[in-house]
């Protein structure tokens, strides 16, 4: 199973109010270089947009975003999402992500939640709220007592940021909004989603 820390050094975390926006989006985020998008199951319309990228951009790799309970896992992964992501985990939502069959990024903040994860064989995380936590300083102070853990921080991180990150020996990818502005997807502005999805796509060099 492709870690979902091998799919892109950027995975664009969307937001979308309208099913409608999700596959002229994902097209535009596809185009530039990014083709793993994360929906964030955070509005009514999330479900229907995984379902709409999943059935039509062959070449996005969509995944499902802030799920809490195994039950979002299940509607998730029957709506089409390739992978899910958690802020956070719980043994009973571990559990059912494992099941799924998909890849996974439950979310850790602290030493002690991933050495958790460790316990139970994980060992792709998401590092979630990154700046907020502690940034670039605190995932490099994990890197060598915890020599297993991959992390894909998320929370705060802009395209100044990102390459910082990128640099770690223990980040495979970040996860960022700033490739899918609030303006550019209320204005539909796919020109300047791609652009933007162009030079993120190239931050890790």
């Amino acid at each position: 199973m492709t870690s979902v820390l091998d799919l892109a050094p950027v995975i664009p975390v969307v937001v979308l109010e309208d099913a409608a926006d999700a596959v002229p989006l994902a097209r535009a985020l596809v185009a530039g270089g990014l083709p793993a998008i994360e929906i964030t199951l955070r509005t009514p319309a999330a479900l229907d947009a995984i379902r709409a990228v999943a059935d039509g951009v062959p070449g996005a790799v969509v995944g499902a975003g802030t799920v809490l309970t195994p039950e979002l896992t299940d509607a998730a992964v029957g709506a089409g999402a390739r992978f899910l992501v958690s802020p956070g985990w719980t043994d009973r939502l571990l559990d059912a992500m494992r099941g799924a069959g998909v890849p996974f990024l439950p979310g850790v903040s602290t030493a002690s939640e991933a050495l958790g994860l460790l316990e139970r064989g994980v060992t792709d995380m998401k590092f979630f709220p990154a700046e907020a936590a502690g940034g670039v300083a605190y995932l490099r102070s994990l890197a060598s007592p915890l020599p297993r853990a991959r992390f894909c921080p998320t929370g705060g991180i802009d395209a100044a940021r990102a390459p910082e990150y990128l640099a770690l020996p223990n980040v495979g990818c970040v996860g960022g909004t700033w490739m899918v502005p609030g303006d550019a997807v209320r204005a539909r502005r796919w020109d300047l989603v791609e652009s933007l999805a162009r030079e993120a796509a190239t931050l890790r060099g």
